[in-house]
């Protein structure tokens, strides 16, 4: 379609008829994500509030669509890049937000890491370099006032703040450390995300969300028996990048929840189912 008729379509939101309406929703949703900008700017000329609010809405769709397309090729192409996995549930919140600033951020705190690393480092050195840089250079911490805050999820506001939780502050180590050839990688235990440095015979775990602290099998394991559960694998051994991005979109959802944001919570939830096969487990 031309520019002149996508614009001629967009005005007929409104119609009186209310089946023209509709057939003209049907249409304009068709069309895909690449409609929004000639929405946006029907939004901007228009006074009428009930047609900007439709309008709104259908963006949203349309956003909501293409996001939940984007989360299904992200899986079936393995799945190999955790910060798009996490920039896509990003842009649930800010649709705006570019993969390429992220990246950009992440490299900068690879590269100001990278001058602290040294050949032949032991294991506990290469994490106490880290550690330094990330949470005394460049001060990043727990973000403990708005724990339950959906903004809490949102990578490229704990690049930008430095302030997260567990499972963004996590996403930002684990990254930075396998960029360094640190064998890196998340855990998922009962709520709390943390992550384990295992290489051969070597293994021990790092808590990101106290400064890096490191913590052994042993500690693992009073972690569970404080919880009164049954130790599994899957508390100690480590996850895949898509067990953490059904895990980000878990928090997310139960964000929403807590903040009474129910239609939010849903939308998020089918996000996830659309990326499980099958029920998600904790």
């Amino acid at each position: 379609m031309t520019k002149k008729e996508i614009k001629a379509l967009i005005s007929l939101l409104d119609d009186i008829d209310h089946e023209v309406a509709s057939h003209v929703e049907q249409k304009i949703v068709s069309l895909g994500e690449s409609i929004i900008p000639f929405l946006e700017e029907e939004w901007e000329e228009t006074l009428d509030a009930d047609l900007q609010k439709k309008i709104e809405d259908l963006i949203h769709n349309l956003q909501f669509d293409g996001l939940l397309q984007r989360l299904k090729d992200w899986k079936e192409g393995g799945g190999q890049d955790l910060i798009e996995g996490l920039w896509l549930v990003n842009t649930y919140l800010y649709p705006d937000v570019e993969l390429a600033t992220l990246n950009k951020a992440i490299e900068q705190l690879y590269f100001d890491a990278w001058t602290h690393m040294k050949e032949n480092m032991h294991p506990y050195d290469q994490v106490k370099a880290l550690n330094n840089v990330l949470f005394r250079e460049k001060r990043f911490s727990a973000n403990t006032k708005n724990f339950h805050s959906p903004s809490n999820s949102m990578l490229h506001l704990a690049l930008e703040t430095k302030r997260g939780n567990p499972l963004t502050l996590c996403a930002i180590y684990m990254t930075i450390a396998q960029k360094l050839d640190m064998p890196v990688f998340g855990v998922n235990l009962p709520n709390l995300f943390i992550l384990t440095y295992k290489l051969g015979e070597v293994q021990f775990y790092i808590n990101v969300y106290n400064k890096g602290l490191m913590l052994s099998k042993t500690d693992i394991d009073n972690y569970i028996l404080q919880l009164n559960l049954n130790p599994v694998d899957i508390f100690y051994e480590p996850c895949s990048n898509l067990e953490i991005i059904k895990r980000a979109l878990r928090n997310l959802a139960f964000s929403f929840e807590k903040t009474n944001d129910l239609e939010k919570a849903t939308e998020v939830t089918k996000l996830l189912t659309a990326i499980t096969d099958d029920d998600p487990a904790i």
